[in-house]
């Protein structure tokens, strides 16, 4: 069973639809019960870093949420705000992340013949693959494109957690990858077939 978590942040309700759509079985829930018989989690988020972690805090899911995916290894699958709340921290705000990736997440601060560019970076993209596996199965044929609203993205310590660059200004992370814990900077549940693509290898890969 796949469990969207519930923490009043994020689509809901589009990602459910499109697990409905690959035939998955999947539910949307803060109960720490449901949460606990999970085989894999999606962690989806819209809106402030800081926000996302008082949300968290004071639904009592982030010490559940570090047991399940840390000690019992359950994969999960951060989305947009909740790929940038697996850092230990945010130029956003003043709280610690979840801090499953050696990572931060900033703001996106253009310089040169880039500084007109707009913030939050809106609007489809594309996305160059840097590890051909798991998640991107399937889309590396260079014209894969998916969905992004954001004004911070994450920078990781480790350049072998990077699944996936795309470029705005400059190369930024698009997606990342340790093990069992994954996210992505862009929707895949605004991505029509490419993001359907996607959420099918999550599930197939869990």
């Amino acid at each position: 069973m796949t469990v969207i978590v519930d923490y009043g942040m994020g689509n809901l309700g589009s990602i459910l639809n499109m697990l409905k759509k690959i035939g998955t079985r999947a539910v949307i829930s803060s109960d720490p019960d449901t949460i606990g018989q999970a085989h894999r989690l999606i962690l989806p988020g819209v809106g402030s870093f800081d926000r996302g972690m008082q949300h968290i805090q004071q639904a009592g899911l982030a010490s559940l949420l570090s047991e399940k995916v840390l000690n019992e290894q359950t994969p999960i699958l951060g989305i947009c705000l909740g790929m940038q709340l697996l850092t230990r921290r945010s130029e956003e705000g003043h709280l610690p992340g979840l801090g499953w990736i050696d990572a931060e997440t900033v703001r996106f601060q253009f310089s040169g013949r880039h500084q007109t560019l707009k913030v939050p970076h809106m609007g489809w993209n594309t996305v160059a693959v840097a590890r051909d596996e798991n998640l991107f199965q399937g889309l590396t044929n260079g014209r894969t494109r998916f969905y992004f609203v954001h004004s911070y993205h994450v920078v990781c310590d480790h350049a072998c957690d990077v699944l996936a660059r795309t470029d705005y200004g400059f190369p930024f992370v698009a997606s990342l990858q340790r093990g069992h814990i994954m996210g992505t900077q862009f929707h895949p549940e605004k991505s029509h077939t490419y993001g359907m693509r996607l959420l099918k290898n999550f599930v197939e890969y869990c």
